[in-house]
Formats: structure tokens, C-alpha cells, sequence
């Protein structure tokens, strides 16, 4: 969950590119190509292209002020001629305006210094001797000026990609230095690739599985089963509907989903924004407990950490209370039960691509039988996700065969408007961990903890504080690095308190999970409203959800038999 990354980053893991779509020509942009793309396309997939110069938004405009409800469903080439005239005149106007107002002196010097500060550190990083002797020390460096540029992405206009790929290979190139010989090194770094491997094929896998199926307008079953009109049921319809949906899918394309469903439902107001946030609060929880349903909890559950039925039963109602708590709270401010809430029916008239039914079914079912394939093979969950995506490619090339205007809807095409940015963010970050974990910092740093913080619900519960800042991916990636299964086994305590506040702490920030982002572009929410409005709804969510686990585990490890048998005798005594 990142931080303060760009928006059209990452809404291409569940939509078309932004870059892509900018560097398209109008005439590329055309009915013979993209079958879906008159008016009713742009409608429902213009709201998640969020262009700062709002081109395509003001082309859908022009071309619903023009065309009727029947042209929407029959697009006519003098609508898409509009269109495309619309977006060159748009482009041409607004080039050299984007490049006056992307100039900003103040921004330049800062990117410079920052420049000039990595490079007198790298020129540093040659003198060996000083390295091998503070190996430690060069490293925690390293990664603390790594991760600041990440963190501070949007301001320094570096993508958080190239430097998290930047920044593993600067500590692995410190740690060959600092390690008895090279070839201790290179064994290790073999070591630390082959886990990281698993991640990044499950990752291509999933989000190619779901950008076919969202390709198709498979969501589109999942959505028409909102049928309610009455603002305080929607609230809670929407919220379980999303956690069910997280559960399943990734957050990130959970909360484009439905945000992009209540943008349809509901008019711009305060009530739609408090909307959107339950979006974000259920898709942040729906992903905590189950082992497909967020990046992190995907990670603990490749590495060993947890398995799947006991993680599902132990955080399902954690994970409940997480959301049911907010929602119960929000139910009486004065934004969902004030007068004049509308919803309307937009929605009646998108059309779902040919097959769609069968590809949602196929793709869904792909993601749910990972688990079951890794019980009844003991291979690693990325072989099942290569498994699906094999069945669903061969199914898409079969059910489209002889149709060129219908690619869009194959894997092909899916490849190409995958998130790679966020994948080759995921590898850098987890090289650059393993690393430090290679060096023994993480473990240093584990025994600092164990020998001032006692409590390991509290440092599980700092860890999820500290991800609604930070991104939760490095720090479960440091956890895992710095405790191993010898110190807590699989599915202890421990491992599940980390699974359910990784996920869901990033909630209580709008810039703490990859869901409260997407949502931000989305809706255009400010961050002082998300803190003002929704941070103390998902504070005490947060919060209840870990007291629930406590309660539930403690309860289920108390020998109940045994303690109604000594009641007579204290009574007697």
C-alpha cells in the first residue's frame, strides 16, 4: 500500500494505461479496434482514466451532450469522429501549458541536490575498505535514502520503480563487499531471488487473470446485485459487498470496482465520498484473511508463515469487526441520514462483453483454487496461478478465434495494461529487504525489540500503525526477515496479528494502502477530509478487530471441560 504514488500508476492494474492511452493517436481510439469504445464504453471506463488535463473526460462530455440513448448503445462514427477531433485540439492546446506548468524551479533544485547526494554517496561506496568494516552502516544508509525517495515520489517526480530497483541492487552490491568472499554473497542473493521469484509469478499471474476478466465486464455480475436505493442500507450492501469482492481479488482493483460503480449510483456529495471510504475500510479488511486477498498476506502465506484454512478462520471475524464497527458508526452521522440522497440507474445500460459470464466464472474460480491446488500438490501457489492463467488464455484464444477485432479481450493484450511499475516496485523492495536480512541487520534489529518490547501483540500492532505511513509491503517483507518459524511457528499468534494489521491498518490513512490511493484520484478526496471525516471510524476498526482476535484466541485455547469441573469445588471450599 503505497504511500503517495502516482494515481495513473496504479489504476493500470484494473484499467487501460493512462500512458498508453495518451500516447494513442485519435485514430487509434476508434469502434474497428475497441468494439466498446463509443459513448457507453467511455462512461463506464472514462471515470478511471484520470487525465490531469481531463482530455477524455471532456471528449465523453461532448459526446453525451450530443448523442441519445440509443446512439449510446449504437455508437455513430460522427460521435467517435467528435471524440477524436475533441482529443488532438485538447493535446495540441494543452502541451505547451503542461510543460510551463511542470516547470517549477524550487522542485528542479531539490531533485538536484537529491542527485548530487546519491552520487557523493555512490563515489563513497567505492572506497571498499570503509565498506567491509561498516557494512551495517553503509546498508541502513542506503536503504533509509532509498525508501525516503520513495516515499517522497510525487515531490521529487521519481518513480518509486526505478528507485526501489536502484536500491537493491546498490545493497546487494554493498553486501558482496561486506560478505566473507563473493561467492557467500552470490549463494545468498540466489537464495533471496528464488523466494522473491514466487511473489512476482503470482503477481503477473493474478492481475493478468483479473484485467481479462475486467477486460470482458465480468464485474458487471457482481455490481447488478446492488438493488437497494436507501442510503444507510447501501452503506452497509456496499461495504460487504467490497469486502467479499477483496476477499477474492486484490484491493487495489476491488476499490476501482466499486468506486466506479458508485460514481453511477450516487451524485457527487458528501455521502458518495463517505461511500467510497467504506470502499476503502472493506477492501482493506476483505484482503486481511485470506491468503489471495492482499499482497502481504500473499507473502506470509508463500514463505510459510501462515496457511489457508486456519488463517481464514482465525482473522474472518477480526476482519468483520474491522468493518462492521466503522459502518455501525457511520450510520449515524449526519451525511448518511441527511435528506435529498439520491441514486440512479446507470447502470441499466452497460453491456457485458461476449462470454463475459464464462470468463468471470473461469477467472474467479482460477484465483480460488490456488489454495486448493497447493494442498493437494504441496507446489508452490505460483504454479497454480500459471495454472489458471494458462486454462483462461487457451480459453479466451478458443471463444474469440477468428475475431481481430475482438484482441483487446485476449491475454495479449491484457500483458501490456498489467501494473509492471508495481511489480518491479514489489521485486526491488523485496531484493533490497533481503539483503539486510542477508547482512543480519533485521536480525539485530529483532533482538533490539525482543529485548525492550516484551508484548508481540504490541509490535503486530505497531507494524500496522506504522503501514498506514509506510508501505506495508517493506515492513512485512522486514518482519518476516527478522522472525523466523523457529522462533514463531506457522499460524502462531504472531504471524496472524501481522497478516490482519498489515492489511487493515493502512486504513486509517488516505495514503496508506493502494485502495485509499486509487480512491483519492477517483474522487478527487482531499486528505485533511479522509483524516477528519473517516480516520476515527477506522482507528476504532482497526483497534476492535485486533481486541476481537485477542478475545477469540484466548477463548478458543481456554480447556472449557476443565474449568466447569473445578466450579463445584470452588464453591465447596
Amino acid at each position: 500500500m503505497p504511500t503517495l504514488p502516482t494515481i495513473s500508476h496504479h489504476l493500470s492494474s484494473a484499467s487501460f494505461p493512462l500512458k498508453k492511452l495518451q500516447r494513442l493517436s485519435p485514430a487509434t481510439i476508434s469502434h474497428a479496434q475497441y468494439p466498446y469504445s463509443g459513448p457507453s464504453f467511455l462512461k463506464l471506463r472514462g471515470q478511471r482514466f484520470l487525465s490531469r488535463n481531463g482530455i477524455l473526460m471532456r471528449a465523453e462530455d461532448k459526446a453525451q451532450g450530443q448523442g441519445s440513448s440509443s446512439s449510446q448503445r449504437d455508437p455513430s462514427p460522427n460521435t467517435e469522429n467528435q471524440i477524436q477531433d475533441l482529443t488532438q485540439s485538447s493535446v495540441d492546446d494543452t502541451s505547451s501549458k503542461d510543460f510551463e506548468a511542470a516547470y517549477q524551479p524550487k522542485t528542479d533544485l531539490v531533485k538536484a541536490l537529491a542527485i548530487g547526494a546519491a552520487t557523493a554517496i555512490g563515489a563513497a561506496a567505492i572506497n571498499h575498505s570503509w565498506i567491509a568494516a561498516n557494512q551495517n552502516v553503509a546498508m541502513a544508509l542506503l536503504f533509509a535514502i532509498g525508501y525516503t525517495g520513495i516515499i517522497f515520489e510525487e515531490s521529487l517526480s521519481f518513480n518509486k520503480s526505478g528507485v526501489g530497483l536502484l536500491m537493491a541492487v546498490s545493497l546487494w552490491f554493498v553486501r558482496s563487499i561486506g560478505a566473507p568472499s563473493t561467492d557467500i554473497a552470490v549463494s545468498e542473493l540466489s537464495h533471496a531471488t528464488s523466494e522473491v521469484s514466487e511473489i512476482v509469478f503470482f503477481l503477473l499471474g493474478a492481475m493478468t487473470i483479473v484485467e481479462i476478466v475486467d477486460a470482458h465486464q465480468g464485474f458487471k455480475l457482481v455490481t447488478d446485485n446492488i438493488t437497494t436505493r436507501k442510503p444507510k442500507t447501501l452503506l452497509w450492501v456496499v461495504g460487504f459487498m467490497t469486502f467479499l469482492l477483496s476477499s477474492v481479488l486484490d484491493n487495489l482493483t476491488s476499490t476501482i470496482v466499486m468506486v466506479s460503480l458508485l460514481r453511477k449510483l450516487v451524485p457527487p456529495s458528501e455521502y458518495r465520498k463517505f461511500l467510497g471510504a467504506v470502499v476503502v475500510i472493506a477492501a482493506n479488511a476483505g484482503g486481511a484473511w485470506t491468503p489471495i486477498g492482499d499482497v502481504t498476506t500473499t507473502m506470509l502465506w508463500i514463505h510459510g508463515q501462515i496457511s489457508t484454512l486456519p488463517t481464514m478462520k482465525d482473522l474472518v471475524i477480526p476482519s468483520v469487526v474491522s468493518l462492521a464497527v466503522p459502518l455501525t458508526l457511520m450510520s449515524f452521522t449526519s451525511e448518511v441520514n441527511g435528506k435529498g440522497l439520491e441514486t440512479s440507474d446507470l447502470l441499466s445500460s452497460e453491456r457485458m462483453a461476449p462470454r463475459g459470464k464464462l470468463v468471470f466464472a473461469v477467472g474467479v474460480g482460477a484465483l480460488i483454487f490456488v489454495p486448493i491446488f497447493k494442498s493437494l500438490t504441496g507446489l508452490p501457489p505460483f504454479m497454480g496461478i500459471l495454472l489458471g492463467l494458462g486454462f483462461l488464455w487457451i480459453l479466451t484464444d478458443a471463444i474469440h478465434y477468428g475475431e481481430p477485432e475482438r484482441q483487446k479481450l485476449k491475454v495479449p493484450q491484457a500483458l501490456s495494461r498489467i501494473d509492471t511499475q508495481g511489480v518491479l516496485f514489489f521485486l526491488g523492495i523485496l531484493l533490497s529487504v533481503s539483503s539486510l536480512e542477508a547482512a543480519g541487520i533485521l536480525r539485530e534489529l529483532a533482538n533490539y525489540l525482543d529485548a525492550h518490547i516484551h508484548n508481540t501483540e504490541l509490535i503486530a500492532s505497531a507494524i500496522g500503525v506504522v503501514s498506514a505511513v509506510i508501505d506495508n509491503v517493506p515492513l512485512v517483507a522486514a518482519t518476516m526477515g527478522m522472525y523466523d518459524l523457529i522462533s514463531f511457528p506457522q499460524d502462531s499468534e504472531f504471524w496472524q496479528l501481522v497478516a490482519y494489521c498489515a492489511g487493515t491498518g493502512g486504513s486509517m490513512l488516505i495514503i496508506g494502502s493502494a485502495a485509499g490511493v486509487a480512491y483519492m484520484g477517483m474522487e478527487k478526496v482531499d486528505f485533511f477530509w479522509y483524516l477528519k471525516k473517516v480516520s476515527g471510524f477506522a482507528v476504532a476498526g482497526y483497534g476492535a478487530g485486533i481486541a476481537a482476535y485477542l478475545a477469540v484466541h484466548n477463548l478458543s485455547h481456554i480447556d472449557m471441560p476443565a474449568v466447569i469441573a473445578q466450579v463445584p469445588y470452588h464453591f465447596g471450599s
